[in-house]
């Protein structure tokens, strides 16, 4: 098993179990196949941090510092809101692409790795979680819809949980189908339709052509967040928001799960240390002692 730790910008992952080497940011596959961009790998302020660029520390802050003296697609310290976009090819060659997470920076990564890595449109959307950071591009997400020859969008497919539909529509209630009154409903600005989906591994779902298993996490105590499990030739497991993985969680990812892992993305929001009570993400200490602990396992 491989493990990734969220850390970069934005970087494409062949999603096979044979990985050819790295030249700059991205993996140069066989055509055709899947591959996973990270759109962001950034916390919810992002990187550079604001403050630490209009209330400057002395010295200075090395790594927001950095963030600004390298083009994006070469700074490991320039990082968007966390997002994944999986390229998933089927055998007839054909592309659709499935967006995990809409943060307050899409509109960012639209124009920088969309254009980079020739995206042309988004097939369909899930969200872990209803934070900020996952959820507020949403308003801007008919950028990428798919359209035809007469500018006409299409209808993209979201799939989250139930508690995650309630904060959205209060948010975006014009994003949501409302009921204005009898044989009457209002205009939506961008063409969403809602899925819902459960916190539950026996539970799985189809994106795109896609199954996905969602991994219930705590990210924060008393909060659960979703990752997923996915891939056909490749089994990866992305856990983009967690303090502390789940029992079942934990299960489904083991070689007695659903199998052995070719890939496990799992994030880190700080270097050392262990978490406390009110923690809610792990530290890079915290997933390499789990990953060690696990991977006998494995």
């Amino acid at each position: 098993m491989e493990t990734t730790s969220l850390a970069r910008g934005s970087a494409q992952r062949p999603m096979q179990a044979a990985a050819t080497a790295p030249t700059g940011n991205a993996v140069e596959v066989a055509a055709p196949a899947s591959s996973l961009i990270f759109l962001g790998t950034g916390c919810s302020g992002a990187l550079p941090h604001v403050r630490c660029l209009i209330q400057p520390s002395t010295p200075p802050c090395a790594v927001c510092s950095q963030a600004l003296t390298l083009p994006p697609e070469r700074n490991p310290n320039y990082r968007c809101n966390t997002s994944l976009l999986i390229d998933y090819c089927e055998n007839d060659g054909i592309h659709k692409y499935i967006l995990i997470d809409v943060g307050k920076t899409f509109r960012e990564q639209v124009l920088r790795w969309f254009v980079h890595h020739k995206v042309p449109s988004v097939d369909s959307i899930i969200l872990t979680h209803e934070h900020a950071d996952a959820i507020l591009g949403l308003d801007d997400a008919w950028l990428v819809h798919p359209s035809n020859h007469k500018n006409e969008i299409g209808h993209v497919p979201v799939f989250l949980t139930q508690f995650t539909m309630d904060s959205v529509g209060a948010r975006f209630p014009y994003l949501v189908k409302q009921k204005m009154g009898e044989g009457n409903e209002e205009t939506r600005v961008a063409q969403l339709d809602w899925t819902i989906i459960e916190s539950d591994v026996d539970k799985p779902f189809v994106s795109s052509g896609l199954e996905f298993v969602p991994l219930p996490v705590m990210h924060g105590e008393g909060y659960v967040c979703l990752g997923f499990l996915f891939g056909r030739k490749a089994r990866v497991a992305y856990l983009s928001d967690v303090s502390r993985i789940l029992p079942r969680t934990e299960h489904e990812i083991s070689k007695s799960g659903a199998g052995q892992l070719d890939l496990l993305i799992l994030e880190t929001n700080r270097l050392h240390g262990v978490g406390h009570a009110r923690s809610c993400h792990l530290t890079f200490t915290e997933v390499i002692i789990w990953n060690v602990f696990n991977t006998s396992e494995h």
